[in-house]
């Protein structure tokens, strides 16, 4: 859905270890009253014309709920051939007070750019250049990767995100300020092409990669560099002028200003490669919308320039593989809109979103409608929620309605224990979730966003949740038997996986304490999951080690960095992972340029690595009322009192007579505390602790 790039890796430190702090990471819009799905009354909304289109534009942008969410804005809505609204809202820049216009203002598309690489994939399909059904390395003969299954890589799973790559994510360096560096696609699939690690077709993971791929395969397919395949083919039959992939010249000159959501301005920047089919597109609003028309009139321009046949566009609109029909995933080139409380996302709306750092898209189409949105604003935010559920609920609410279910009882026992056990987002490893079965016949669900609620069987594989009213689905690969979860609530982006049955380890009793802990972290793979293994877990962990586990857990990779903050970590194994620590801001070392890698951390140190991501998170006195036992150093009592107030901790921490915590600081961190301080860190429902502290102060 997504392609975010960030400016720096304290930020991506920050979004990705702190994922467990911030919900807005990938939490959608507040609930809506009604909602989509695909048994659709037949409830009438308000007539879409030139007139009911501008009131209802103008009343929206200066509404109290959309003003905040944008800086400056441009839309466009097609509807029955023709354009209906095209208006800009807002500045293009805020210090220049230079208005947004529809026609001129240029803004980075984002992942928006899909459906256009999509287009030409058609295109060429419809020549006979392209099999769909075909193996991707047929079209890319240079490429290299492992794949272990006996099953290839079509292009269709490119264009679907089910390629099964393991998750190539842009890096932080992709985005930068060097206009004139020239990185070709090609090195960057050389360099960052991932292996498959899932059987093509089955799971879907939304992917970035696949997308650069399939741009690389039409540039090899056509013999033209990608961005003129797209220029003489898609944007010149359309009349696209103001359209290109490139940021200098004039889409340099009428770029919109970016900004955060501070509302400060965010500098201009290239990307890496620097012609990125996944992401990269430059347009105008105006431009946009002759693509609108073009699609929904089967795929020929009101000119009579064709840019596909109407039977690619219907193609291009046929969602596949989802784990139930209430919850759609992708089409070639869309996917599905948001979903609602109790109706899932109607498989009849088509929906392409995109994010740029300064940049948030939404591409809508409702073909059987003949209608078409464009919405593009120059600061990341909830606008296009917002707008969203205010323009289907004005004038297409038979969308917004909710499902038709069939009555259904209490799911067989047996039937849910099989769905228990801990489960890891394809995409974000810090994204977990637990989930256990009840003598009632539902599901207890957990994670660190939400925290746990409650899941009633509605149909075979879905079930309702009763916090958020929306739907959760489970489904089984039937050759392994993995189990995936779609969990739209939180993350569109993809499946979560159900571990793998965790074999234990010698040493490791598995009704002890720390077993639930150990155990959990192999089932995810946070640790080998072979049998025979020992763990350890009266071991001390080094400080090396500690940095590497927390960032493991995250996600994170070590620094690229040549030189390290610390004379010490030269040599070391672990070095790149302390020297990005370092970067973040989670480690400062002696204040000597040392770090003392091998040395055991103590429990306080640890403490204060995870409050040096946490702090500027919470109010300064919010653990004030912690009251601490044991020892702990002056450096350490705030770091401390958050990990207590937290529950950041294993069973080893314990609260004496007068209700003080002893936290044995100064002890060193075993292996197994360390293991029930990332389970924490991955499971603890850290918001709904927070706010009860707030509350309660």
């Amino acid at each position: 859905m997504d392609l975010v790039h960030r400016a720096n890796r304290h930020v991506v430190w920050r979004m990705l270890l702190a994922f467990l702090l911030s919900a807005a990471l990938l939490m959608p819009a507040p609930a809506v009253a009604g909602a989509a799905g695909p048994a659709r009354p037949s409830a009438a909304g308000e007539p879409l014309t030139p007139e009911s289109a501008e009131a209802f534009l103008d009343a929206f942008f200066a509404s109290e709920q959309a003003e905040p969410q944008y800086i400056g804005a441009a839309v466009v809505i097609v509807k029955d051939g023709r354009v209906v609204a095209q208006k800009g809202y807002g500045y293009a820049d805020a210090q220049r007070q230079e208005a947004v216009d529809p026609a001129r203002t240029v803004f980075r598309l984002a992942s928006v750019s899909k459906t256009f690489t999509a287009v030409a994939i058609m295109q060429l399909a419809e020549q006979g250049k392209i099999d769909l059904k075909a193996d991707i390395r047929e079209y890319l003969p240079d490429l290299e990767f492992d794949n272990p299954f006996d099953v290839p890589v079509t292009v269709a799973d490119l264009l679907t995100h089910r390629s099964g790559f393991e998750v190539r994510e842009p890096q932080s360096e992709d985005l930068h300020a060097d206009f004139d560096l020239y990185v070709p696609m090609e090195d960057v699939v050389r360099e960052r092409m991932p292996p498959v690690v899932r059987k093509p077709g089955t799971a879907f993971m939304y992917d970035n990669f696949a997308y650069l791929l399939l741009g690389l395969i039409v540039q090899n397919v056509s013999g033209q560099p990608y961005e003129q395949y797209m220029q003489e083919h898609v944007f010149e039959p359309l009349g696209m002028t103001a359209s290109g992939f490139e940021l200098k010249g004039r889409f340099l000159e009428r770029l919109a200003t970016g900004y955060d959501q501070a509302d400060q301005p965010i500098p201009p920047y290239a990307l890496i490669p620097t012609i990125m089919p996944h992401g990269g597109m430059l347009s105008t609003a105006e431009d946009v919308g002759k693509f609108l028309l073009a699609f929904l009139n089967g795929g020929a321009a009101p000119g009579g320039a064709r840019i596909l046949s109407e039977a690619s566009v219907a193609e291009m609109g046929i969602y596949r593989h989802a784990l139930h029909p209430l919850l759609p995933e992708t089409t070639y080139g869309f996917e599905a809109p948001f979903q609602l409380p109790l109706a899932g996302s109607s498989d009849d709306v088509l929906v392409k979103l995109g994010d740029l750092p300064g940049s948030s898209v939404m591409l809508l189409v409702i073909p059987e409608q003949k209608t078409g949105v464009f919405l593009v604003s120059n600061k990341s935010g909830t606008l296009r929620d917002l707008f969203y559920a205010g323009f289907m609920a004005t004038f297409f609410p038979a969308y917004t309605m909710p499902a038709e279910l069939p009555a259904s009882g209490p799911a067989p026992s047996g039937e849910l224990a099989k769905l228990e056990g801990v489960y890891m987002d394809l995409r974000a490893k810090s994204l977990v979730y637990r989930v256990e079965a009840n003598e009632d016949g539902t599901l207890t669900l957990s994670d660190a966003l939400v925290g746990p609620r409650i899941l009633r069987q509605v149909d075979n594989g879905l079930f309702v949740d009763n916090l958020t009213q929306r739907f959760t689905a489970f489904g089984t690969e039937d050759e392994s038997g993995t189990v995936y979860m779609s969990e739209p609530y939180l993350n569109p982006l993809g499946y979560a996986r159900k571990g793998d049955a965790p074999v234990g380890y010698a040493d490791v009793d598995a009704d002890g304490a720390y077993a639930p802990y150990i155990l959990a972290l192999q089932s995810l793979g946070h640790y080998p999951n072979e049998p025979g293994q020992r763990f350890g877990p009266e071991r001390p962990v080094t400080r090396a080690e500690l940095v590497y586990d927390l960032l493991r857990i995250s996600g994170l990779d070590g620094s690229k960095a040549e030189t390290y903050a610390f004379a010490d970590v030269a040599g070391h194994p672990l070095a790149p992972y302390v020297q990005a620590a370092y970067e973040m801001g989670m480690v400062a070392g002696d204040g000597l340029g040392h770090f003392a890698p091998d040395r055991p951390a103590t429990r306080q140190e640890a403490a204060v690595m995870i409050w040096n991501v946490y702090r500027r998170m919470f109010p300064d006195d919010l653990f004030a009322d912690v009251r601490l036992a044991g020892g702990t150093a002056p450096w350490a009592e705030a770091a401390v009192r958050m990990m207590a107030g937290l529950g950041l901790h294993g069973p080893e921490v314990a609260r004496t007579e007068d209700g003080a915590v002893d936290f044995h600081s100064a002890a060193p961190l075993t292996r197994e505390e360390e293991a029930a301080l990332m389970y924490q860190l991955l499971f603890q429902p850290i918001n709904q602790i927070v706010a009860q502290l707030m509350a309660q102060n």
